[in-house]
């Protein structure tokens, strides 16, 4: 339900803007503007972002087939069955969908993202599954398990924020790596923003023993990384460990679930060609989604709503006394959660004209590696599964996104101001 206002809004928002423009003002370009960005979007739904999963999502899928076969997927199953059993009570134990989900979040953690979608959606297409009415036909509206997998994968959660810091390299940073911690410290505030307010929400008891600790671990190895990285390696090393580490994990995994389908004695080839066949199925699936969202997306970017938006905010703080250099970077925290290539755009613009390693630079960077594409995520994810109500999903993924906002702006000060 959400999820229809807020496509309704973007409609009707951007077409009254685009009014007052034309009569008010006589901008008599914004129509055209605002149409010419609407079929350039849903173009890029399909050619720049549908089309090009298909491959991806072949080739993961096909590793993934390859890793259930080989009991991969069932082994980090009841590794982590433990916490999740606690997260998601609606998913039944050593259920294939908890070893998807881990699958998905490790990729997150270590920034892959090529494989981290389609571990994802196989995860979402598991959950779906186990989301059935009483005929066993699958649902149209959001599982409890659905809307906390979602949400915490759009947390957005990385230790190794390699995209930044490569960007800040390219555009000759003194020290392209100095954004890591405050990536890392704002991400994890975000992720636990989302995980405290869908656990009240569904009545999850956070403060079980089980979860606890697992918390608490995880907490110490992020602080664990951060501390080795830190203190044992130079800037230009930080980098470079990054990069490779990232790298060898990509191509560890396929090659780790290869071994375990020779052991188990299966056909590895017959397995992968399995699951590729899936990957034009479920690509084609999300196109009526990507189109629809993205448009609307496109509409209130076109029509300059994010422009008023971070206006806004700068008048209003203008009246405290307080530094207001942060409300030129806010326009990037809005239009992170609507558009992933919109919000680079705007970060890649501040880099060139206030410096790279100018505060606002610096600022741009974390904002940017704090969270994820919030409408791109949902009409990708449920638009995969068929969930047309998407439940209070879509507030609790926003709330946490402000969180990791405000986190990015307060540490960006503490660091770099």
């Amino acid at each position: 339900m959400a999820l229809n206002y807020i496509w309704v809004s973007f409609f009707i928002i951007a077409f009254v803007i685009g009014l007052i423009k034309l009569i008010f003002f006589g901008d008599t370009e914004i129509f055209k503007l605002m149409a010419e960005g609407t079929f350039d979007t849903t173009k890029a739904a399909v050619m720049d972002i549908a089309l090009p999963l298909v491959g991806i999502m072949s080739l993961w899928l096909g590793i993934m087939k390859i890793g259930e076969k080989a009991g991969a997927i069932n082994f980090l199953s009841r590794i982590v069955g433990p916490f999740f059993n606690r997260l998601f009570p609606e998913v039944p134990k050593d259920h294939p969908a908890t070893g998807q989900m881990m699958m998905n979040f490790s990729a997150n953690l270590l920034g892959l993202d090529n494989a981290a979608t389609p571990f994802g959606l196989k995860a979402m297409g598991g959950l779906q599954e186990l989301n059935k009415d009483e005929h066993g036909k699958d649902r149209d509206t959001a599982s409890n398990a659905q809307i906390m997998f979602l949400t915490l994968h759009a947390s957005g959660l990385t230790l190794l924020p390699i995209a930044i810091i490569a960007q800040r390299a390219i555009y000759n940073s003194a020290d392209p790596t100095d954004v890591f911690i405050p990536c890392i410290v704002a991400s994890y505030v975000a992720t636990l923003a989302a995980l405290i307010i869908v656990s009240i929400k569904q009545g999850i008891n956070l403060f079980d023993k089980v979860v606890i600790t697992w918390l608490g671990g995880i907490t110490a190895v992020v602080a664990g990384l951060v501390w080795y990285l830190t203190v044992f390696l130079n800037k230009t090393e930080i980098s470079d460990f990054s990069k490779v580490f990232s790298n060898v994990v990509l191509l560890s995994i396929p090659v780790i679930f290869i071994l375990g389908g020779l052991r188990k004695k299966i056909n590895v080839f017959e397995a992968f060609i399995d699951g590729a066949k899936e990957g034009f199925e479920v690509s084609v699936k999300i196109i009526p989604y990507l189109v629809g969202l993205l448009a609307a997306v496109s509409l209130f970017r076109t029509c300059g709503a994010l422009t008023y938006l971070g206006d806004a905010f700068k008048w209003i703080f203008s009246h405290f006394n307080m530094d207001t250099r942060f409300t030129d970077v806010l326009p990037i925290a809005f239009l992170r959660p609507l558009s992933g290539s919109g919000a680079r755009a705007l970060m890649l613009d501040n880099l060139k004209t206030f410096g790279v390693d100018s505060f606002i630079g610096h600022l741009s960077s974390v904002l940017y590696g704090t969270a994820d594409t919030t409408f791109y995520i949902v009409a990708l994810y449920f638009g995969a599964v068929n969930v047309k109500k998407t439940r209070y999903a879509i507030p609790a993924m926003l709330i946490a996104d402000v969180f990791g906002i405000i986190t990015a702006i307060l540490i960006s000060y503490l660091f770099f101001a």
